[in-house]
């Protein structure tokens, strides 16, 4: 794996950490609730989302292996073109629902390139 893409893995990884960490023990009405909150988890999952693009660019073949990529990438761009449209039940389901798949399969990835222990 090349050096650029396992960077942008751990770009990935390191994001879906943070949007872990900030929503733990969180409701989905505390996230409604907290302006700020609901802006840092955006962010990351802008960064993630431009990661695994970027990560895309360079090497196709492994950030397929991403469950649901071409969906990460289209909804970061939402996020940073459609920021008015974004709908935050939407983004709160993205949390619960695919974020401990994704950090598995980045994981996973990592850990076969031997830049990581499963």
């Amino acid at each position: 794996m090349q050096p650029e893409v396992r960077k942008h893995l751990y770009d990935m990884l390191q994001a879906a950490s943070r949007l872990a960490e900030f929503t733990q023990g969180k409701t989905f009405e505390q996230y409604l609730e907290d302006s700020l909150l609901r802006s840092a988890v955006e962010r990351q999952l802008g960064i993630l989302g431009e990661a695994l693009n970027r990560a895309r660019r360079t090497d196709s073949e492994t950030a397929d292996r991403v469950r649901d990529a071409r969906r990460i990438i289209a909804f970061r761009n939402l996020l940073v073109h459609g920021y008015d449209i974004v709908d935050d039940r939407l983004v709160w389901g993205i949390l619960e629902a695919y974020l401990p798949g994704l950090s598995e399969d980045v994981r996973r990835l990592l850990s076969e390139s031997g830049e990581l222990e499963a």
